[in-house]
Order: C-alpha cells, then structure tokens, then sequence
C-alpha cells in the first residue's frame, strides 16, 4: 500500500531549484508555493511522465526481478482522471496485480522530479493519494488480497495518510506469522509522524532506510551518535509486538556499503560502484534496492542474496531516467 504518483521528471537547473526553494537528495510534500512547479516542469522543460510513488516503484521492480506475473499486488488512491488511467495502464503493463480506490472528485496525485547533475529532489503533491480510507481495504476483494499475501511493504510516505489502514495490516501480519517491512523514506516522516511511526514499529520485521533518514531517526529520539552502524543497531533492538521474528535493519549509503543489523550486529555489503558518466539520475534508487531485496527476500534467499539483488536493481534504475528498466533483467 502506498501513494501513487505520477512522476513528473525533467532535468532542470540551480535557478529552478532556488525559485522553489528546495534541495537535492531530499524528498517533501508540496505546499502552496510549490503548486505552480509542475505546469513549468511539464511546459518549459522536457518532461516525462512515469507512474511512481516510493511504494509503487520497488513493486514494480520486484515484480520485473521475479518475472511472475501477478506475484505481487498493490493498493492506494488514485483520480478518475488522464493521469489515473495512466497509472493504471502503466502498472498493468508491469505485471502487478492493482486495486487502485479511485477518487470522485481529487485529481491523481504527482511527483515533480527535478533532476540536477544526476542527483535529484522530489516535491509530491498527494491530492488523491492522500484520500485514501481503510473502508477501501476492508473491502472484501481487497482484505483478499491481503489474506494472500505472505509479505507485505508499505512505504513510510503513506503514514501521513492512513495509518489506520497501516495498522490493520500490521496487527494481521503479526498474528498470522507474516513478515511486514517498512521504510523511513524521508527525513520530515521521522521528525513530523514521528507518533504513527513508532505505533507502527513495533510490527516491521524489516525496517528500510538510507543514511540522512537513519541519523535523523536518532536525532529525534535523542540518540548521541550520527553513527549509521550503531543507529542501524539500536532501531533492530527497538521492543517488537511478536516474539517470532528479531527485526532487521537496512540501511543504504549510497556509493557506500548497506549496512545490515541483526541479532546485535553489524554486516557491511559494498556496492557496485557506478562511474560518474553512466549516472542518469538517481530518482528510485531506494524504492529499487527494496524492489529487489523483496524479490529474493520472497524466494526465503539469504540476507547476502538480498542485498545483491538490491543493488542490482539500484544500479539498473540510476543508468535510467526515472524508476524504469529493460524488459528483463539479467540478475543471476
């Protein structure tokens, strides 16, 4: 569950991102003096148009790994507008089994992406994304698909707007042995929702970050260190709602190793660097190391496999503009 976003992605310059006042490598929701982004994205620059939003995009990337149509499924809330129809074509084409709530009377939410020298800044504005009501999930066709499902993933975005829904899907997975993840995902959801984030807690049996939200975590609770390590540690020894599982924590650094805690301890895996000319854009990244961590994940490989694939998938993704990739991948 998530929201889905139409990316809006164009490659733009400093002076654009002064004008709106935002910055590189971070994510924000959209307020009224950042509105009039999106026509000038879409009317001076050269836009492209790709369905995203941070959950939808490492679904979709899971599900190119494992080459399983309709392995994986996918909720939230989109307009009954263009862009809507859209998503919907785009997430089809996918493979990925969709149960979009579609919104009377909200246009379907969207992403600038401004890409500078690779590096990029995203500006959401959720319109019907953030109308989502846990009454759409509790729907008996989409409750379905939760029942069937033995692993779930929520993007930290969607705490600003259903934690209820959250929640629901939390306590199931805790009470039916199922393995439930989530991601930080921005440095404002960690020091903003900080109460719906440590409600949900307790229930993620893998926790998903990259190193400014992870350190923002600990600032916000206090902790003395900027040490992503010890950080990665203390959140996997935060108290857990069931006994079954020890909670992992992943944390991405870039062109850094992912740091993997468990158990009390650290695993460092280094990624494969990429050179400076074959960089795109990184927009994705994140959701795609998820996306591909899940697809061996799901196959039970070990944690190692896990992270491979991972920065497979992360890899592929920043060669690209946008969250997208070739028509198989080629991860052995």
């Amino acid at each position: 569950m998530g929201n889905p976003l139409l990316d809006i992605s164009a490659v733009v310059d400093e002076d654009f991102l002064q004008k709106y006042s935002i910055s590189l490598n971070n994510a924000i929701l959209a307020e009224d003096k950042h509105l009039p982004m999106y026509e000038e994205l879409a009317s001076k620059y050269t836009a492209e148009y790709i369905a995203g939003g941070a959950t939808q995009n490492s679904i979709r990337v899971a599900q190119w790994m494992l080459q399983i149509p309709g392995a994986t499924s996918y909720i939230g809330c989109i307009g009954k507008d263009k862009f809507g129809e859209e998503m919907k074509r785009n997430s089809k084409l996918a493979g990925v089994n969709v149960h979009y709530y579609g919104d009377e009377t909200t246009p379907t939410g969207t992403c600038a992406v401004c890409v500078v020298g690779g590096e990029r800044s995203l500006v959401a504005n959720l319109s019907a994304a953030n109308c989502y009501k846990s009454e759409h999930l509790k729907k008996p066709e989409n409750w379905a698909l939760v029942e069937k499902a033995k692993y779930f993933y929520i993007a930290g975005f969607f705490l600003t707007v259903s934690p209820e829904s959250i929640q629901l899907v939390a306590e199931h997975a805790a009470a039916n042995n199922k393995v439930f993840m989530m991601n930080l995902s921005a440095p404002f959801i960690c020091e903003f929702f900080r109460d719906v984030l440590e409600k949900a807690l307790p229930y993620m049996d893998y926790v998903f970050g990259n190193e400014t939200e992870a350190r923002t975590f600990a600032k916000v609770h206090g902790w003395e260190t900027d040490n992503v390590e010890e950080i990665a540690i203390k959140i996997s020894q935060w108290p857990t709602a069931s006994d079954t599982r020890k909670r992992i924590t992943v944390i991405t650094q870039g062109a850094d190793p992912v740091v993997v805690a468990q158990d009390g301890k650290v695993e460092l895996f280094p990624v494969v660097l990429l050179p400076k000319e074959k960089l795109v854009d990184t927009n994705g990244a994140g959701d795609a190391f998820v996306g591909g961590f899940l697809s061996q994940l799901v196959q039970e490989k070990p944690i190692e496999e896990c992270v491979r694939a991972g920065c497979y998938a992360a890899n592929v993704i920043i060669q690209r503009s946008g969250c997208t990739y070739p028509e198989k991948p080629d991860f052995h």
